[in-house]
């Protein structure tokens, strides 16, 4: 198996689902008795929240090259908001950087879709690390909620779901949002925020939902168990 070095932290609720599912998911692979190696460096969250791009490149290029000295073999962001550091880091490194738009562009190319909702936080659904690599190396086109429902999302995200706190009304917010996007041509939902698939279920609306970090993940375990 090789090595994958992971970068958590943003938040701790995120970065466990990903140490639990990738622990899972090779599991059923190499039998529930193993585990895969993994390098795990978990940066304080006031990064992030602090939007301050060259401190979070500067942080998540440090991490990500202590990584590779340390013997990983790729690099997987625990989180969707941080690949903002992507177009910084990957270039500096001499190993590959997962990229988690990567891996929700292969399932919507594998589902035929071609226009897909976002939801997130701010960064996320205004920025272009997600929508832009999709658009660039898919063709596929993304919509995010109007304007007045960005900063409800984002307020939902970072004072609650980010915290572990999963209410009735984040639901009811997040599928009313995803009702307004189908109503606007999405053929399927981006839950691009690493507590959006806790937070939102299948059967929450009747269409393809595609949760980044379980994706991610499954992306993560080929990488463990390619030759």
């Amino acid at each position: 198996m090789k090595t994958l070095g992971l970068i958590g932290g943003t938040s701790w609720h995120s970065t466990i689902e990903y140490y639990r599912g990738i622990n899972e998911r090779v599991g059923e692979e190499i039998g529930r008795q193993a585990n895969p190696p993994l390098i795990l460096h978990s940066i304080y969250i006031e990064v992030m929240r602090g939007q301050d791009l060259e401190k979070i490149n500067a942080t998540y290029l440090e991490v990500a090259q202590k990584l590779e000295q340390a013997g990983a073999e790729a690099i997987v962001i625990c989180a969707n908001t941080p690949h903002m550091a992507y177009d910084n880091v990957q270039p500096k490194i001499g190993i590959p950087f997962l990229h988690i738009a990567d891996a929700t562009g292969k399932e919507a190319e594998r589902l035929g879709l071609k226009k897909l909702g976002l939801l997130g936080n701010r960064p996320t659904m205004t920025g272009s690390f997600i929508s832009g690599f999709l658009k660039s190396n898919y063709h596929m086109e993304v919509l995010i909620p109007e304007a007045e429902n960005i900063g409800k999302a984002h307020k939902f995200v970072s004072e609650e779901l980010t915290q572990g706190a999963f209410t009735p009304l984040a639901r009811e917010f997040f599928t009313g949002q995803m009702e307004l996007l189908r109503a606007r041509g999405a053929e399927g939902i981006i839950l691009g925020c690493t507590e959006l698939p806790i937070l939102l279920k299948e059967d929450d609306i009747d269409m393809p939902l595609l949760a980044t970090t379980h994706l991610h993940v499954q992306m993560a375990v080929e990488f463990i168990l390619s030759d």
